[in-house]
């Protein structure tokens, strides 16, 4: 790009200004925008095609336009077309708004994350005056946020077979896709068989063709390369199934130690044979080996078994499966309670299951057999440790017995309860709490056996509160839902002549009761009122406690004066649990409490108005210049110029500030001055928009270019008497800018 001095930029302004007075018909020309170079890196050559990535990202474009002068307010917007050249819905890429009196212009852009196309056009418009350049010529422009290469295997499931060879069988396509990338539907590919460009470009390519595949990203004619995002290379061969299967039936059963052999149907064609017993192998892999013997002589020699076969020509292929069942081996389930209680003259049932083909049972009571007890179901009237005993008498098979779970069986001495919190539970938090019968005890002979399941339905049920029983409450549970309930809690039962009580329980709820407390202010300052607090509540008959800050500092007052900064907090402790009020700090006074959203020195133009609004204070007061009392909410809307009070009053406390209220001057920056010395125009006179603020920044230049006065806070006093004017009628040139920002600029004519 062509660069310019300060000089010439100036000279070229003055040649502007002269083409402005000679023709105001002359309209500015914005040309097309040209990709650049990036001063930033060594070369000097412009850009071809944009492969913008995380770790590089910055691109320019170079455009020029022609006087006259745009606005001083203009701007110049760099936009992005859609990757087919279209501006239907351009995308903004850069905006120099400080640059106006330079007919070149660089612009230095990042490419977004989501472009990617090789068509994409630039173009330049203004914002005053409105105007549009011609577009650029296409690039290729692409953001490359993957740049790893990719990794390909079956259905993208992870698994890269060895040697990275899938073999189809019988035609059988398969469908390859990358693993390793994140949103992979929302990238464009490049699939290659053996070298050659496919024409899919979604994420998975199905094959039924062998060759070599591999895969990148789709950046583009320019940018794929250079992303470095090629695949592994997956080998697809073809081959023919032989439909391979175990011989005989699908459900075979065996005994130990009765010897069995597994035979494949295919023998005999050269292939290689692996077998597999639930699913892990077993035997293999070995050429020729189509049979495989089963050892019943060791546990767990049952199963699921499979053969597979690979070979020349052949698939890798896999029979279905074939179940092995040791017929010596079977279950046997207790189908009651481990714990049973039998009270006096009372029968009870216990019994068993068994998964044996034709089994014979014999049950135990205290390890000695039972008479004629060979059913698998038994009537007890006896207390005792019961097991029956199961032998398999079917299937060819003469395993060896098997026992039930032993059935305890008590009469006990008597019965207790258990009874707890039935879910979360915390004293004085809670505001109800369901206790529960968690489990029945019979107790006998120093021993506790637990019985809950067999006689919680068999007892009746009364909820005591305090030693005292509780009127319908007859079931295994109760909800306490009031305060005025909290106390002690068990459970009594009985069942026949037995008589049950359980643990006790205590429960107390947070009181239901609201405590709040005010105080007649906030801030503590001299000679103030005093900040006396009161309670929502009375306090003659209650036990309580007054906090600051967490610490008691009083038990015996209603009313207390607050004579310190903190927090201050009544709590009653009359009932089981403590009832805790509200908090109210105490603050000390200071003028930084109150606080306005604005100036206290305000510029509005005549006719309008400007708000200010306060906050932090209790309440407000608006006063004029005679006192006038003009409005008391927190905010004022001023519409004359002249000096206001606000009245600002914390608690016993107040705060004044002092309002001061100016029109703003409507006038334009002069353009010409005449410094004759009448007194009239002498001097350049800028609107107090700009006049007299620390934050606006006044600069002017000679016909030159050199800076001969810059002031913040400007006076309104430039020419001063010291400066010479060496000729009748001399050009300046100003900027009028706030924060780094250019806020005015143009030229003065000085008129001696």
């Amino acid at each position: 790009m062509k660069k310019t001095n300060s000089y010439n930029s100036i000279l070229v302004i003055v040649f502007t200004i002269m083409l402005l007075g000679a023709n105001t018909l002359t309209a500015q020309v914005l040309n097309q925008p040209l990709a650049a170079d990036n001063p930033n890196l060594a070369g000097n050559s412009a850009w071809t095609a944009a492969c913008a990535s995380d770790s590089f990202n910055e691109y320019f474009v170079e455009f020029s336009w022609n006087a006259p002068l745009v606005d001083s307010s203009n701007e110049f917007i760099l936009e992005l077309s859609d990757s087919n050249g279209n501006f239907g819905d351009p995308t903004e890429l850069s905006r120099v708004s400080n640059d106006n009196i330079d007919f070149e212009v660089l612009f230095r852009f990042e490419v977004p994350n989501t472009v990617r196309g090789e068509n994409y056009k630039f173009r330049v418009r203004s914002t005053s005056p409105v105007k549009t350049s011609p577009a650029s010529d296409a690039y290729p422009m692409h953001f490359v946020d993957y740049n790893l290469p990719l990794l390909v295997s079956e259905d993208g499931s992870g698994s890269i077979p060895p040697g990275g060879e899938i073999q189809i069988c019988d035609g059988n396509p398969v469908t390859l896709m990358p693993h390793n990338i994140p949103n992979a539907d929302t990238y464009r590919y490049n699939w290659y068989r053996s070298g050659t460009l496919l024409s899919e470009k979604s994420e998975s390519l199905t094959v039924s063709t062998a060759g070599m595949y591999y895969v990148e990203l789709d950046y583009g004619s320019v940018c794929s390369g250079s992303a470095n995002t090629l695949s592994n290379t997956i080998e697809i061969t073809t081959g023919s199934g032989l439909g391979v299967a175990i011989s005989g039936s699908d459900d075979i059963g065996l005994c130990s130690p009765d010897p069995y052999t597994l035979q494949a149907n295919l023998n005999g064609s050269g292939l290689t044979y692996t077998w597999y017993k639930d699913g892990n192998i077993v035997s293999g892999p070995t050429l020729e080996g189509h049979t495989y013997d089963i050892d019943t002589t060791i546990d767990g020699f049952a199963g699921s078994y499979e053969v597979e076969t690979d070979g020349p020509s052949a698939c890798l292929e896999r029979s279905s499966a074939v179940t092995v069942r040791n017929l010596g081996d079977f279950a046997v389930t207790r189908e009651n309670e481990e714990n049973i209680v039998l009270l006096p003259s009372q029968s009870k049932t216990i019994s068993v299951s068994s998964s044996a083909t034709t089994p014979t049972y014999q049950w135990y009571k205290d390890g000695t057999p039972i008479t004629d007890a060979t059913n698998n179901i038994l009537t007890i009237t006896e207390t005792g440790i019961y097991f029956a005993r199961v032998t398999e008498n079917g299937g060819g098979c003469s395993g060896a017995p098997r026992d039930s779970e032993t059935t305890t069986v008590v009469s006990p001495d008597s019965f207790e309860f258990v009874v707890d919190y039935a879910g979360a539970y915390t004293s004085c938090q809670n505001t109800d709490v369901t206790l529960s019968l968690s489990t029945i005890n019979a107790v006998g002979g120093g021993a506790r056996t637990d019985v809950t399941s067999d006689l919680q339905s068999a007892f009746s049920y009364q909820w005591v509160n305090e030693g005292s029983n509780i009127s319908g409450e007859t079931s295994k549970t109760i909800t306490i839902s009031n305060f005025e309930s909290n106390g002690t809690y068990r459970l009594d039962g009985s069942l026949d002549s037995f008589t049950a009580t359980s643990n006790d329980l205590p429960v107390k709820l947070v009181v239901n009761q609201p405590l709040e407390i005010n105080a007649n202010g906030t801030v503590l300052c001299d000679g103030g009122d005093p900040i006396v607090f009161n309670s929502s509540e009375g306090l003659d008959d209650e036990t309580f406690e007054w906090l600051k800050d967490g610490v008691v500092i009083d038990t015996t007052t209603e009313n207390i004066t607050a004579t310190e900064i903190g927090v201050y907090q009544l709590v009653i402790k009359t009932h089981d649990c403590p009832v805790i009020s509200n908090e109210i700090t105490i603050r000390e006074f200071d003028e930084s409490l109150l606080v306005l959203d604005g100036s206290e020195e305000i510029t509005i133009i005549e006719g309008e108005t400007e708000t200010l609004t306060a906050s932090g204070a209790d309440s407000y007061e608006w006063f004029d210049t005679n006192n006038t009392l003009l409005g008391s909410q927190n905010f004022y809307s001023f519409e004359a110029e002249g000096e206001y009070l606000l009245v600002a009053d914390f608690g016993n406390c107040s705060i004044s500030k002092i309002i001061t209220v100016t029109y703003r001057d409507t006038f334009s920056i002069p353009n010409v001055i005449t410094v004759n010395g009448d007194g009239i125009n002498d001097l350049w006179v800028l609107p107090n928009t700009y006049s007299r603020s620390e934050d606006v920044l006044v600069t002017i230049y000679d016909e030159r270019g050199k800076e001969i006065f810059s002031q913040t806070n400007y006076e309104n006093n430039w020419p001063q008497s010291t400066t010479a004017f060496n000729n009748q009628n001399m050009i300046f040139y100003y900027t009028v800018s706030k924060g780094g920002e250019n806020l005015k600029q143009g030229t003065i004519t000085v008129i001696r």
